[in-house]
């Protein structure tokens, strides 16, 4: 009888090994990948964290991934997928993700691991392009996602403030979201997945991290905690998002209660301080430092984990290059 098992290993063993070596799905205009979430929120003993928690959870699910054309400039793909928390707009409830893909030396698009970047504020996204084609140029996959009411997710019904504080809550499951979305093309190395967030990307990915584990590497640039604090009392671009707010009659009592439906502290506690990075700006007066801080502090980050660079919140783009070589390193990608 173990004869004839060996025999019948034997006579299989070639068939499994080329039902392992199957090439992967073509990437192509128009292929579509299946997905499925990987949501996991831990029970938590703190009240409050355990509300936010299940606030901004969603029932996972299975959902589809496509290949759309990306944009002159834009990457080589637009990814799309459906968002996890649809707000009844068919446009803005599309995710979409600029799809930089890491290629070998022949120009061939090769597996390797990948980063979800989350852009800032600004409608133009010009820091997150700036930071995802530096991901790429150290051999990653960089998927820079449209957070709602911006890019491929834009449609001008929608007034600023349906695009403001409101939409957090949407944005921070979508970026959730990609991680599975990313994980499901065929050309992505799932063993590491990693997020990087800058300005109001920030925030939103430091609540992603305090939602579960579910990215391998988290980098915060530019942002912290305390979000109510930001929204009264930061300059420049907080302001001004202020200034609207006010003129369409949203009272203070409303920003507070937006603003803590995704503070970062609330979930602070949960996340993984050893895989994740806060990279904060000396002279910050969008985001004051002491937000920066409590992020930290909450976090409980080890030391070399938070870095205060000598910058505000603008001129710290002359240190982007060399950060996103730190973050691509901490990734465990070869250096170009």
């Amino acid at each position: 009888m173990a004869i004839f098992r060996w025999i019948c290993l034997l006579w299989l063993a070639p068939m499994m090994v080329s039902a392992q070596a199957a090439p992967p799905q073509a990437l192509e205009l128009g292929s579509k990948f299946a997905a499925t979430d990987s949501l996991k929120c831990d029970a938590d003993a703190n009240d409050d964290a355990r509300e936010c928690a299940a606030d901004l959870a969603w029932a996972p699910g299975a959902f589809e991934v496509e290949l759309q054309a990306a944009a002159p400039g834009c990457g080589d793909w637009l990814v799309r997928f459906p968002s996890a928390r649809p707000i009844g707009n068919s446009i803005n409830d599309l995710v979409s993700m600029e799809w930089y893909a890491a290629r070998d030396e022949q120009g061939a698009i090769r597996p390797a691991r990948a980063v979800v970047v989350v852009h800032e504020s600004g409608r133009q996204m010009t820091a997150g392009r700036i930071i995802a084609r530096g991901f790429n140029s150290h051999g990653l996959h960089a998927f820079l996602i449209h957070l709602p009411g911006y890019g491929a997710r834009r449609d001008e019904k929608l007034t600023d403030i349906e695009r403001g504080l409101d939409s957090m809550q949407q944005a921070i499951a979508d970026v959730r979201r990609a991680r599975d979305a990313v994980a499901a093309l065929p050309a992505v190395d799932s063993s590491m997945v990693g997020v990087q967030g800058t300005s109001l990307g920030g925030f939103v990915t430091a609540t992603v991290a305090g939602l579960d584990h579910g990215y391998d590497r988290v980098f915060i640039l530019l942002a912290g905690g305390n979000l109510e604090e930001v929204v009264f009392n930061g300059a420049k671009d907080a302001a001004k998002f202020r200034q609207k707010l006010s003129e369409a009659g949203v009272t203070e009592e409303q920003i507070k209660e937006l603003a803590r439906k995704v503070e970062p502290l609330r979930l602070a506690h949960r996340i993984d301080p050893e895989s994740t990075w806060l990279y904060s700006g000396k002279f910050d007066d969008v985001v004051p430092p002491s937000c920066s801080f409590a992020l930290a502090k909450a976090a409980k980050l080890p030391a070399g984990h938070h870095v205060e660079m000598p910058a505000d919140h603008y001129s710290g783009v002359i240190y982007l290059p060399k950060v996103v070589k730190q973050f691509a390193e901490q990734m465990g990608t070869p250096q170009n």
